[in-house]
Order: structure tokens, then sequence, then C-alpha cells
């Protein structure tokens, strides 16, 4: 059994900052790659980030979020980051880590984010 467990949403003031984590646990083998969704009320759920793990590939970056958020992966602690800087209204939604792990694609539950104006 795995689980993804996301951490760290809110509510902060636009221009702030927050650091999300996702935490993979369970039967683990590999942990490949990972990446972070964002979803908002009735709409569908899309690509925020995605960090590959060790089999190599590239970080991708939804253009709206280019130099103001980080993936970041602590393979040590089955964990992946998003910090988020300079954080605008338009940047509150459900945000979901995913990971592929055992060559499983797995989503945790969800974590809101609310950025105030």
């Amino acid at each position: 059994q795995v689980q993804l467990v996301e951490s760290g949403g809110g509510l902060v003031q636009a221009g702030g900052s927050l650091r999300l984590s996702c935490v993979v646990s369970g039967n683990i083998f590999s942990i490949n790659t990972m990446a972070w969704y964002r979803q908002a009320v009735g709409k569908e759920r899309e690509l925020v980030a995605r960090i590959p793990g060790t089999g190599g590939g590239s970080t991708v970056y939804a253009d709206s979020v280019k130099s103001r958020f980080t993936i970041s992966r602590d393979n040590a602690k089955k964990t992946v980051y998003l910090q988020k800087n300079n954080l605008k209204p338009e940047n509150t939604f459900v945000y979901y880590c995913k990971a592929n792990v055992n060559w499983i694609d797995y989503w945790g539950q969800g974590t809101q984010v609310t950025v105030s104006s």
C-alpha cells in the first residue's frame, strides 16, 4: 500500500510565499517522476510542475508559474516540495501531489491554497 500525504497549504496574502510538501510512504521499490497539479472547482486538474527521477528527464513548469515556483525532491525523505513565491490570487487552487511509485501513479488527497488580495 502506497500513500501520498501533502501538507503546507493554507491562507496567504498576495505577494507571500508557501512551501508545499508531499511525503510518500508504504511499500516502495522506486519513486520515479513526481509532480504537483492544481485544480479549481469545476475545472480539470492541470500540471504545475514535474521533476524526474534518477532515470533522467527534464524538470517542467507551467508557463504561468515559471520563475516564481520551484519544485524539488529529497529522495532520502521520499518527499517532493513546491516552493511558491510571489503568490497571486489566481494561484488559489487545491494542489495535488502525484508520484510514480513502483511504476504506478498515485495521488495525494490535495491541499487547499488560498491567496487573498
